[in-house]
């Protein structure tokens, strides 16, 4: 193995373990700031952290290599923020109805909502494997969704994760039209509008940050798991190639659910355990399918 893989592999797994993060302690600081400010404190957190990496950058005068974005690719970039501002709030919203366990594992639907949209809206080719895949997500988080197998009791929180994950899976498809481009400049711009749009949208229906330190915690939050995640994961795609990283990246949604057992020390029912099997079958056949889709400036199915 090249030293060049091993960096490609480390870089993966570290964007991996830095998105895992984002579920179990966004769920923490839940008790302490309201979900639609929350949404847009974390992406702020993205946007200034990658803005501050470009100054960075730019003072030790590195070279520019990346095309910018230019007024074609304006359409996808409005639609790509609005779906920004709306997922977060339906996950947060999610997570407060929910186990933060749960929330780890019905993220991965995400292959799910990007596959059939690429399928219906933009036409794209979908394999049998990645089919196969699809489908053990999908038993996953039905079987997730429900809060009590016997009576089949619906779970309204896994209802709100489903459509944050729909909303991403749109996302993800507006990102791919433009995924040419910087996803530095991608990520940034993504980070300060739809931040300031879930703001905006909170304090109009009343919320209120009131323990200032929160702000700080969910800064940081969003710096490192929707910034830096986004910002590894690029480059270890310049040393393994998509499909490859995709492989090592899958593991996230399985750490975020290890670290949220390790800090609610919640056991959760027998299903829960059924259901990260199928998860994990479901996440591998989709890792090893062919370029597909990206996600918050990441490749997903190629990969987000």
């Amino acid at each position: 193995m090249t030293k060049s893989i091993r960096t490609g592999i480390l870089l993966a797994i570290l964007a991996a373990a830095l998105y895992s993060v984002n579920a179990p302690l966004s769920k923490l600081l839940l008790d302490y700031m309201p979900s639609t400010l929350m949404a847009g404190f974390l992406y702020l957190g993205a946007g200034v952290g990658m803005g501050a990496i470009a100054l960075v950058r730019r003072a030790a005068k590195r070279e520019r290599t990346e095309s910018r974005l230019t007024g074609r690719e304006l359409p996808y970039v409005i639609a790509m923020i609005l779906l920004d501002i709306a997922a977060p709030v339906c996950l947060l919203f999610g997570l407060a109805s929910t186990t933060a366990a749960n929330a780890s594992l019905l993220n991965n639907f995400e292959i799910v909502a990007t596959a059939l949209i690429a399928l219906v809206v933009f036409r794209e080719k979908i394999s049998a494997r990645l089919w196969l895949g699809i489908l053990f997500v999908t038993l996953s988080c039905a079987l997730l969704s429900f809060e009590d197998i016997a009576s089949l009791q619906f779970s309204y929180g896994s209802l709100f994760i489903l459509l944050a994950c729909v909303c991403w899976g749109f996302e993800n498809n507006c990102t791919r039209k433009i995924s040419s481009k910087d996803p530095q400049q991608i990520v940034l711009l993504k980070g300060i509008f739809s931040g300031l749009g879930s703001l905006a949208i909170g304090l109009a229906i009343g919320e209120r940050v009131t323990v200032l330190w929160s702000v700080f915690a969910v800064l940081g939050i969003g710096f490192v798991a929707y910034g830096l995640s986004i910002f590894f994961y690029v480059y270890a795609q310049r040393y393994l190639g998509a499909a490859r990283t995709s492989a090592y990246y899958a593991v996230a949604p399985f750490l975020g659910t290890a670290l949220s057992l390790i800090i609610f020390r919640d056991m959760p029912h027998y299903t829960y355990f059924i259901a990260l099997g199928l998860m994990a079958i479901g996440a591998w056949l989709s890792s090893q399918d062919k370029p597909l889709f990206k996600r918050h400036g990441k490749e997903d199915g190629e990969e987000k």
